[in-house]
């Protein structure tokens, strides 16, 4: 796996809520054949459906997170997984899906999202009912 930790504020002078993230994209994984299904000589990963634009997001906070597909709608992927996120995750998801992933390590270890809500706490989507 290949990682990358981001923090993340409103501002460096004006950081209410701190978010700290966990970035991470499958490197030698995805050549890992399953164990289990030898009928099927595809990587493990790719017969899952996930593909090498897909990152896992992990906050450091609440200690969930989640696989994405950037270029996907921050707010309907974090409906989707219900996942406990602190009050910065969507907008440093939103921010992530604008970036150039194919090399994680060149991403900045702080990102400024100066239009992101303050928030007292964090929260869990409620998925469909």
């Amino acid at each position: 796996m290949i990682t990358k930790i981001i923090e993340a504020v409103q501002s460096k002078t004006r950081y209410e809520n701190w978010g700290k993230f966990l970035v991470m994209k499958p490197d030698v994984e995805w050549e890992r054949r399953s164990e289990v299904d030898m009928l099927n000589n595809s990587p493990l990963l790719r017969q899952r459906g996930w593909g090498p634009d897909h990152v896992w997001v992990l906050d450091l906070e609440t200690g969930e997170g989640g696989y994405f597909s950037p270029g996907g709608v921050a707010r309907a992927d974090l409906k989707k997984h219900q996942i406990w996120v602190c009050p910065l995750f969507e907008p440093f998801l939103t921010w992530l899906y604008l970036q150039d992933l194919s090399d994680i390590s060149k991403l900045p270890d702080l990102v400024e999202l100066p239009d992101a809500e303050f928030e007292f706490r964090g929260y869990r989507r409620q998925g469909k009912k």
